[in-house]
């Protein structure tokens, strides 16, 4: 298992904590900082990364946490209901010798400012990003502030 990402730009990567104070190296809590100069600047988007006994030879599963207050995904084309990100780099590209985490949180940023439109994991999202990007930028940049 890799180190944990210690706050490098805003970059957070580390195992969960148990009750006991013992660390679950299966599932690590992350946050990747919205890019400078794009709509999610300021946003600090906490994920959970899960991973199985065959990492590194298998991708973990990254699903972003709910939104604060609410039980609702991130705001974004690529996202899942459930939270799950579909990124290319977790499936398909996933190759050996696998991605490092922070390749994956770098891959994960990357995806929010530039969506996959070809992937319609949330259709509300999906379809405001190429029909109303005025209404998609509002909403992204009020779930920024939520996050901050």
């Amino acid at each position: 298992r890799e180190q944990p990402l210690q706050a490098r730009h805003g970059f957070v990567a580390k195992p969960q904590t148990l009750p006991d104070g013992s660390q679950n190296l299966m599932v690590w809590d992350c946050i990747v900082p919205g890019k400078s100069c794009t709509i999610w600047e300021r946003g600090r988007i906490p994920l959970t990364l899960t991973f199985t006994e065959d990492y590194p030879t298998k991708a973990p599963v990254a699903h972003f946490k709910p939104m604060p207050n609410s039980n609702t995904p991130l705001f974004h084309p690529n996202v899942y209901p459930s939270g799950e990100i579909c990124l290319r780099l977790l499936s398909h590209a996933w190759t050996s010798p696998a991605p490092t985490i922070k390749k994956v949180l770098l891959g994960i940023q990357t995806l929010l400012d530039q969506p996959n439109i070809s992937n319609n994991a949330q259709m509300a999202a999906h379809q405001a990003f190429r029909t109303n990007r005025e209404h998609y930028d509002q909403r992204v940049r009020h779930q920024m502030l939520l996050l901050a």
